[in-house]
């Protein structure tokens, strides 16, 4: 982990509803537009937060390691705006929120 003490929040999304998004896209293309997709304010969390939350869903501790120095450019803050791709697409939408899908690769973690 790279700077900000661990606080850098981001974003997260499954790739279904990258996907989803994708196709809402392609079956009603609006070219030139520009879209953010990402996982949203509701699926946003830091970096200690969800080592802290991966380590007590699977009950074994993470190997990482910490430096000082935040990589180039980095951002200590990202959410994605998904106001616009929300009304051009009114049938996209997050189904997988990140307690839900790092539930799954956390059991599928357990279970190697």
């Amino acid at each position: 982990m790279f700077g900000y003490k661990g606080k850098q929040v981001r974003d997260n999304i499954h790739s279904h509803d990258v996907v989803r998004a994708i196709e809402e896209f392609a079956a009603n293309p609006r070219p030139g537009e520009v879209y953010n997709l990402g996982g949203g304010r509701a699926n946003s969390i830091s970096m200690l937060e969800a080592i802290g939350r991966v380590e007590q869903m699977t009950g074994r501790k993470l190997d990482w390691r910490y430096a000082d120095e935040a990589r180039k450019g980095d951002h200590i803050c990202y959410i994605s705006n998904l106001g616009k791709l929300q009304s051009h697409y009114p049938n996209w939408k997050i189904t997988r929120d990140w307690m839900r899908f790092s539930k799954r690769l956390s059991l599928r973690s357990a279970r190697s």
